[in-house]
């Protein structure tokens, strides 16, 4: 089912996004909520996210409409099947809406608050998949007094309750039987999803509520029934931390979490395998301040998603609407800067299906979080600066992987153009394969060309007789401010200069030539940064006219300064420099 394209609806755009962090700050969104006076503005919220799925999309829906699948995830959970961007040969999920939903009405008391593995991202036939973490034997046992424990005994944690099941009571006595049943029924629906890889981003093994363990987790199962998964415990500071990060004027540079404290004992844990393709000194995590901590850990689960098998990735923390978001969040829009999800949404149409979807309908508790002043939901988006640069983007590994040894994409370009109409000039030399690509329309994926040098001369004698080629230059300005080809998937870049027009040969181009890219064009570093500034400062805007973020007491360093630059930025009254 998809949502049929046409105009925006109304409240769509700047208005829609502000309509919508005024309900997002005003109450927790419970699906099992369906009345009230809040309903109507939750079903434009609802049906708004389905039509912006529905953009790239065919999809089903899971009906959650009173809460009866999970209370806090979507009345509409949607299952992406198909990106219709893909091109003639699309990735397509294999999930049958009918038998995902048996599995996950049978598994859904294996995890924490009934929130079972739920299926968010669709990139290249993989799903990136939620939830919360294990349940341990509390909630198992009933969630009566297991809410009242986890909630800190809090009054509306008894209004939440389940009634104990007559099946429940009689499961008390028979321990391992029951993990057995429970937690093999999310091990079919993990593999129905082609999950392989699980991070965990809890810093505890289980959750200690009062002395007891009301919580567990896939690492520490002692019947090691997840053996067969890739489990990576990469520890990542709760929602509590944030409010560190609120009172530095929110500031994330130099705040480092306190990895001694009594509570935390999962050290990070990854196997080799995983990490051989990043840079990245892992024994170090400790010292890293929250902005290495997150781009660390958003490259990790960029290169895993970006591997060469078809295995899928569940990301989870305690709950699962705090942390799972947060990543989940920039998972989503790092893949669409690069144009390779959502592909024609604009930035104000995927930052509003980000925080409507990721964040507002599976339940992350804002009320609360900003009462407490735990803003990691506004870090989500004020960190999206940290993300601009290549090295996050999933297309670097594909450049890698398909760019013949000696050779820079720079010189590559370079040598098409050069040779633009010609198809001898190159046979002596190189031989060019062309494959539809993988990615959304709009652009330009790496594996789609095959570049196959002759050897050391021929790459030397080439970038000889380039060095001062007016193409060298000329590729170096088209960096900076080419033109876009229309596409629905790619996002319009204004350039004050006007060699654009000037020189809009000196760019790839559809045409006859054999050694044309197909429909597509490659999201440049640039092109990435400039999208991604786009979301940050249109949340930047809406947050400071809805929200607005909490002053702390003026220091004498003057670090207030920075805050009151955050609202003049988000108001659009001055242009982004480092902030």
């Amino acid at each position: 089912m998809a949502a049929a394209r046409g105009c925006p609806p109304a409240g769509s755009g700047d208005r829609g996004l502000a309509e919508l962090l005024l309900e997002f700050s005003r109450a927790q969104y419970r699906a099992k909520d369906g009345g009230g006076a809040a309903a109507a503005k939750v079903e434009r919220i609802e049906r708004r996210c389905l039509e912006l799925f529905g953009r790239d999309y065919r999809y089903s829906v899971i009906s959650n409409a009173h809460g009866e699948v999970c209370a806090h995830y979507p009345r509409h959970i949607v299952l992406l099947e198909r990106d219709n961007a893909a091109g003639r040969d699309p990735f397509e999920s294999t999930v049958q809406v009918g038998k995902l939903q048996d599995l996950i009405n049978r598994s859904k008391m294996a995890r924490c608050r009934g929130r079972f593995v739920c299926p968010v991202i669709l990139y290249k036939g993989k799903h990136i998949c939620r939830s919360a973490t294990l349940a341990g034997w509390g909630e198992l046992y009933g969630r009566t007094g297991y809410n009242y424990i986890f909630s800190g005994g809090s009054d509306d944690a008894w209004a939440d309750a389940e009634d104990i099941s007559e099946e429940d009571s009689a499961l008390r006595n028979a321990d391992s039987q029951l993990f057995d049943k429970v937690r093999g029924h999310d091990i079919k629906l993990l593999r129905y999803l082609s999950v392989r890889y699980i991070c965990d981003l809890m810093v505890e093994n289980k959750k200690v509520k009062f002395g007891l363990n009301v919580t567990s987790s896939e690492k520490v199962d002692k019947a090691q029934r997840y053996a067969d998964f890739t489990l990576l415990s990469i520890p990542y500071p709760g929602c509590e931390f944030f409010k560190e990060y609120k009172d530095r004027d929110y500031t994330a540079e130099g705040l480092i979490f306190n990895w001694k404290q009594d509570y935390v004992d999962a050290p990070l844990s990854i196997p080799a395998s995983v990490t051989q393709s990043l840079s990245i000194d892992w024994s170090e995590y400790q010292s890293w301040d929250l902005v290495q901590q997150t781009q660390n850990y958003l490259k990790l689960l960029i290169s895993i998603i970006n591997s060469d098998d078809d295995s899928g990735l569940l990301v989870h923390c305690i709950s699962g609407w705090d942390r799972t978001p947060l990543f989940i969040s920039l998972l989503r829009l790092s893949l669409w800067a690069d144009g390779l999800i959502h592909a024609s949404l604009e930035p104000s149409e995927i930052l509003y299906l980000t925080v409507a979807y990721d964040w507002f309908l599976f339940g992350h508790m804002l009320v609360d979080r900003l009462n407490k002043g735990e803003e990691i939901f506004f870090f989500c988006f004020n960190f999206l600066k940290h993300i601009t640069s290549e090295e996050f983007s999933a297309l670097k590994s594909q450049r890698r992987k398909s760019l013949p040894p000696g050779f820079t994409l720079e010189e590559i370009c370079m040598l098409k153009q050069r040779d633009r109409g010609s198809t001898t000039s190159l046979s002596s030399d190189f031989s060019l394969g062309m494959e539809s690509s993988p990615g959304a329309a709009g652009s330009f994926t790496y594996e789609a060309v095959e570049l196959m040098p002759a050897g050391a001369q021929a790459q030397a004698a080439w970038r000889k007789s380039c060095a001062s080629s007016p193409q060298a230059v000329l590729w170096s300005r088209a960096q900076q401010s080419e033109d876009r080809l229309p596409s629905a998937g790619m996002v319009e870049v204004k350039s004050s200069s006007s060699s654009s027009s000037t020189h809009s040969d000196n760019f790839l181009r559809i045409g006859s030539s054999p050694l044309e890219v197909p429909r597509s064009r490659l999201v440049s570093a640039s092109d990435r940064e400039s999208r991604l500034e786009e979301v940050r400062s249109a949340f930047l805007a809406s947050y400071s006219r809805t929200i607005g973020l909490k002053a702390v007491p003026p220091s004498p360093s003057g670090a207030i300064g920075g805050l009151l630059e955050q609202f003049v930025r988000g108001v659009g009254l001055r242009g982004s420099s480092t902030l």
